[in-house]
């Protein structure tokens, strides 16, 4: 799998596209500005950057220019933000990204970014003169949270084990207030459904049609951990 920089400066996105990446079995480094980034980018070169446009100390389309007038644009680059136009995308490309997010993300989008992204060749700086193709824009519909914390954060993991398999039936303490009751059943349920999908996240959403950014959400509100459900692959 593919060493993936995100680089935003909301904590909530960071941290989500972090989750989402390694669940997909990525290596994924965060930065939260354009100096980390350059430093993450000077220890190793990433398979993949994820790149946020707005940032305060620089923005992504400066860096983007930078890294490609200094010869250090050797991985596909994409670029996201909240506030872009076919313009910005078109500069975007311009300059070297693969492809342009817009702005609450939409999980689907973009994994179907980053392995798109990750197969094609080596970026080269496309020259002033634009052969007309246009970037890849992907519009998106659901949000991932901008500037909230990630969501179940604080959490403490699972402290007991999961059964070795599967368990269709279990009992449940309703000497409790509602809340409690609902959540021990919700937790219950989705670590049933984990084990039996060997931890495959988008079969589990699929079965519990749930969109896979909620699924994420809702696990983490829960304390589920997701690392005992991990394989060597997913799907």
């Amino acid at each position: 799998m593919a060493t993936i920089l995100v680089v935003d400066d909301e904590l909530g996105i960071r941290g989500l596209l972090s989750d989402i990446l390694s669940d997909e079995g990525h290596s994924v480094e965060l930065a939260e500005n354009a100096a980390e980034a350059r430093a993450v980018r000077e220890r190793m070169r990433p398979d993949l950057v994820l790149l946020d446009i707005w940032m305060p100390d620089v923005d992504g389309i400066t860096l983007l220019k930078e890294w490609g007038a200094a010869g250090l644009l050797t991985m596909p680059v994409i670029m996201m933000s909240g506030h872009g136009t076919i313009d910005t995308a078109v500069e975007a490309t311009k300059f070297g990204a693969s492809a342009f997010l817009e702005k609450p993300v939409t999980l689907q989008k973009l994994l179907r970014a980053v392995e798109q992204s990750l197969a094609k060749p080596s970026p080269r700086p496309a020259p002033s003169s634009s052969n007309g193709s246009g970037p890849t824009v992907y519009r998106m519909e659901a949000a991932l949270l901008h500037d909230a914390p990630m969501p179940g954060a604080g959490i403490a993991p699972m402290l007991t084990p999961l059964p070795m398999g599967p368990q269709a039936e279990q009992s449940f303490d309703l000497d409790r207030p509602l809340r409690e009751a609902r959540d021990s059943f919700e937790k219950s349920y989705f670590e049933f459904h984990l084990a039996k999908e060997n931890g495959s996240m988008t079969r589990v959403a699929e079965k519990t049609g749930l969109e896979r950014t909620h699924l994420y959400r809702k696990l983490k509100q829960l304390g589920v951990d997701l690392t005992r459900n991990k394989r060597g692959t997913t799907v």
